[in-house]
């Protein structure tokens, strides 16, 4: 089995300590990561853990990205992804400037249907397809926004932001994630919707989730939920309050807060009996199977990885809940067996997030990290094994 790829996780870790004259002990003292764990995944034994490299990131200083080493710009160039990031930042750049004399915007109806089209592209895994139609929409519903400053253009405006930021998000290119989070913020304030709003604060603590920062996140979630009461009642808004219950949960799982994680989840579990299963309402895939998927999520991220593993494999997914999601679970499913020793059924995952989302799992930090904690357990796994990190460009 070829060796470990002389950039993995632990090898930047390392590098960015030395640049900081910091000893191993040093870091995992200010990092709180036992020792002998930072030991491994500095040698690339032990795969990194979001919880571990959120940890080393705040404790150094730097960004996830930068411990992380997102955006991968070699696999973005081979897919011809890179040339498509550029127009997304020029058309978040004119939020501000009025009307643009050059564009004359379709009527409201077409662009909303274009909108929600990005949002099911996205949730198929066709990255590539949304980012590039994404800055058109953008720059028209923009103009549009401000010709009629209507509630309707606004909210329709903060949809397009929402998947400049899924695509920023899932490619690696947090700080365009943050601009584009920003302006979906700034535009869902003019439109004054509180169900909007909260969602803007929901996927707001999710960054902060990603930087290790779960008090800052917490907050949000809190002020998502209050922003939320402001909402006429009804199962739209339910949805909303549920699925900010299942980001605190995960929160509070990376936080190790057992109990805080347990109840969030319990709130999340009794609103998804009302719901039902939402898969389309917002496109949050909210409901009994996002509860339960969760479950894996917040047990794997408390170290239960057996438990993590043991649910994960009783779960049935409806036909309509979006392949990004299902990816999403196959490649945190793949990482609890990893850890619990399974090694042929976490590759058998892996294989099945590339086939439900290829676009996405080529891209998924998680999917890179379990791949580079198997290759280091060294043990006997299939020939496809190799292709598949050749397929991840590592």
């Amino acid at each position: 089995m070829h060796a470990l790829p002389h950039d993995h996780t632990g090898a930047r870790i390392k590098r960015l300590r030395l640049e900081r004259h910091l000893t191993q002990r040093a870091l995992a003292d200010l990092s709180t990561v036992p020792y002998s764990t930072l030991a491994k995944v500095e040698q690339g034994v032990t795969a990194a853990s979001p919880h571990i490299i959120a940890s080393v990131a705040r404790a150094l200083r730097v960004e996830v990205a930068t411990v992380t080493g997102q955006p991968y710009t070699a696999e973005l160039r081979q897919d011809e992804l890179d040339v498509l990031i550029r127009p997304i930042r020029e058309a978040l750049d004119v939020y501000d400037l009025g009307v643009d004399p050059d564009i004359t915007p379709r009527p409201h109806r077409l662009l909303a249907e274009d909108a929600e089209g990005l949002l099911a592209i996205v949730r198929a895994g066709e990255i590539k397809r949304a980012a590039g139609q994404v800055a058109g929409l953008i720059q028209e519903a923009t103009t549009a926004a401000h010709t009629t400053r209507s509630t309707e253009g606004w909210l329709l405006l903060a949809s397009t932001y929402r998947t400049a930021y899924d695509v920023a998000s899932k490619l690696g290119f947090g700080d365009l994630a943050a601009i584009a989070l920003e302006r979906m913020g700034w535009a869902a304030q003019r439109g004054g919707d509180a169900v909007v709003g909260g969602m803007y604060r929901y996927m707001r603590a999710l960054t902060y989730l990603r930087e290790g920062r779960y008090r800052t996140g917490d907050r949000l979630i809190s002020l998502g939920l209050s922003t939320l009461e402001q909402a006429d009642p009804g199962r739209e808004r339910d949805v909303l309050s549920g699925q900010l219950h299942l980001g605190a949960a995960v929160m509070a799982g990376r936080g190790q807060d057992k109990q805080r994680a347990e109840l969030h989840l319990g709130e999340a579990e009794r609103i998804a009996t009302h719901t039902g299963e939402a898969v389309k309402v917002h496109w949050l895939s909210f409901g009994p199977t996002n509860v339960h998927v969760h479950r894996v999520s917040v047990a794997a991220e408390l170290d239960e990885y057996a438990t993590a593993a043991q649910a994960g494999r009783g779960i049935q997914f409806p036909r309509e809940w979006p392949a990004s999601r299902r990816s999403h679970h196959y490649a945190e499913l793949a990482r609890a067996q990893m850890w619990t020793g399974d090694l042929p059924a976490a590759f058998a995952n892996l294989l099945s997030a590339r086939k439900t989302a290829p676009q996405q799992a080529r891209y998924h930090p998680t999917v890179r990290e379990t791949y580079a904690g198997l290759e280091a357990a060294k043990r006997q796994l299939p020939d496809s094994f190799l292709s598949y990190g050749s397929w991840l460009g590592v």
